[in-house]
């Protein structure tokens, strides 16, 4: 597993604090008014039966969006290898965001059984796994059978409290989330109905053989309003060439020492899962004349005119249109109070360039590898 949470603060502009501005609230608020039903008599059924093979839930606990996304396509192969109904657990910010405000849970149902973790609390809870009978779960090397502390620190706590969940109980186990079979044994139905565990059964970075559930994670009716609205604001039905540029102080602390390493945070996006390449500064804290060389190398390979900029600091916006001036090049650059529509709108860009390092980047080259559409790295692609 990543020891490397502290570091990994991924997001394109993920501003948890920043305040939208009042146009910005009144037109979500709009959109959710307008999509609510329609919303909800998806993520919603009408009847809920008990399924006696089990359920699972965990607290995606690890970093921010592009880490927790990692690992929440882990736990769900995962909950489909051990035939369990995977409870969809809420994005973490600095509040709990249920899973359907931005993805479609019907596209997730498409790979294997779910319920969102609110439907779960409210209508099935109480009846088979009902407060006094909950019990919290966590690895425990061979040995060691320390109590978990489900809800010791943030954001364990706040994760846990805001399914209104208190534990009675904490058990360590000792078996690997690759262990399948053992995990039947260890866990099985009928005695341990709801396994609750206090971090996603599934590595960071994620497994290789997981990449391709992304074609399962969606965006909701709310996102995809708002995101081709603001595509069809800019661009007038014009092609655009997407950019994401990692260039914070913290980022740059993350990437000092990271030369000649074979793999840190998403890096296996773009060097592969082999160890054989190696990473270098550029790739992770490319310099402006590497994001200005590459992506003059993809305005000519494409002829496109219109650029999307999203980033954490820095969107370069005056140095990108002063150096491609010749090419008439018009540069966007939204700054969204929520990052999930920066993400949204990269995905569907027709040429990407990312950080190969970056977990935010590697969300949208998922998207993109299902779509088919191409995607370019700093200091990576020639």
């Amino acid at each position: 597993m990543c020891t490397c949470m502290s570091v990994e603060t991924e997001t394109a502009v993920y501003v948890i604090n920043k305040i939208p501005s009042i146009v910005e609230m009144l037109q979500f608020l709009s959109v959710i008014l307008v999509l609510s039903l329609p919303l909800f008599s998806i993520v919603r059924t009408t009847d809920l039966e008990w399924d006696d093979r089990g359920y699972i839930l965990f607290c995606l606990c690890m970093g921010r969006f592009g880490n927790q996304a990692e690992h929440f396509l882990g736990g769900l192969a995962f909950a489909k290898a051990v035939d369990r109904t995977l409870i969809l657990p809420p994005w973490r910010t600095y509040k709990n965001v249920p899973f359907g405000e931005w993805f479609d849970v019907a596209s997730v149902r498409e790979y294997h059984r779910v319920i969102t973790a609110e439907d779960f609390m409210e209508r099935l809870a109480p009846k088979y796994w009902p407060q006094g009978n909950r019990t919290g779960y966590c690895f425990g090397y061979q040995g060691s059978d320390k109590p978990c502390k489900m809800k010791e620190g943030n954001p364990f706590g706040p994760f846990w409290d805001g399914l209104g969940v208190e534990f009675d109980n904490s058990v360590s186990y000792h078996v690997m989330y690759t262990d399948t079979t053992g995990w039947r044994i260890r866990f099985p139905a009928d005695k341990e109905p709801v396994v609750a565990l206090k971090g996603a059964p599934a590595p960071y970075p994620m497994a290789e053989n997981t990449v391709p559930l992304q074609k399962y994670l969606k965006w909701s009716s709310i996102i995809e309003v708002e995101v081709k609205g603001h595509i069809t604001k800019m661009f007038r039905g014009e092609k655009f060439i997407g950019i994401h540029l990692r260039n914070g102080v913290d980022w740059n602390n993350a990437c000092k020492n990271v030369a000649g390493e074979s793999k840190f945070m998403a890096s296996p996006q773009c060097l592969g899962y082999g160890g054989s390449k190696k990473i270098s500064a550029e790739m992770c804290f490319p310099s402006n004349d590497e994001v200005l060389r590459l992506l003059e190398k993809i305005v000519q390979l494409s002829g496109i005119q219109q650029i999307y900029v999203a980033t954490d600091k820095n969107p370069m916006t005056k140095e990108i249109q002063t150096h491609l001036t010749n090419f008439q090049v018009k540069v966007h650059h939204l700054d969204p109070w929520l990052p999930q529509i920066d993400l949204a709108i990269l995905g569907k860009s027709d040429y990407f360039i990312g950080n190969c390092i970056s977990s935010f980047t590697a969300f949208v080259a998922r998207e993109r590898l299902v779509t088919g559409k191409p995607t370019f790295y700093w200091g990576y692609s020639s």
